[in-house]
């Protein structure tokens, strides 16, 4: 390509949600943390090496025939509440990692990292911010 010549019309968008193709064998449910297991695709959250997250589910949706014949809507930003085993005070601030669709804690074996404590709604459940986590 070479650069441009005349104004470009950038179709900007917001950017806090977005649309993401969907695996074919992928089960999301609304409200599921969703990451991209090195396929390109999302599926539901999952501690795996080299998983990427992607934000969190807008909507429930099960992958299509193929790889890619679905999409599901990601919230990129945000605070949202999930569980946490233990949750205390000193998790305030924290950062967190993804255990599984709906489960997050301050450590974890392939360190999926989704964002951080902003708050401890009670012995098991967090408020999770993902705002520059989400890619």
């Amino acid at each position: 390509m070479t650069a441009l010549a005349a104004s470009y019309e950038a179709k900007r968008q917001d950017g806090e949600i977005i649309d993401v193709l969907v695996k074919s064998s992928a089960v999301i449910y609304k409200g599921a943390l969703v990451v991209d297991k090195g396929t390109g695709y999302a599926e539901p959250g999952a501690d795996g090496a080299s998983y990427i997250f992607l934000g969190v589910a807008v909507e429930s949706v099960t992958g299509g025939a193929t790889d890619g014949a679905k999409s599901v809507r990601v919230n990129k930003t945000g605070v949202f509440q999930y569980a946490k085993a233990s949750a205390a005070q000193n998790d305030l601030t924290v950062a967190m990692f993804i255990h599984d669709d709906q489960t997050v804690g301050t450590s974890a074996t392939n360190s999926v990292a989704c964002g951080y404590c902003v708050g401890i709604v009670d012995s098991s459940h967090i408020k999770l911010r993902i705002d520059g986590y989400a890619k």
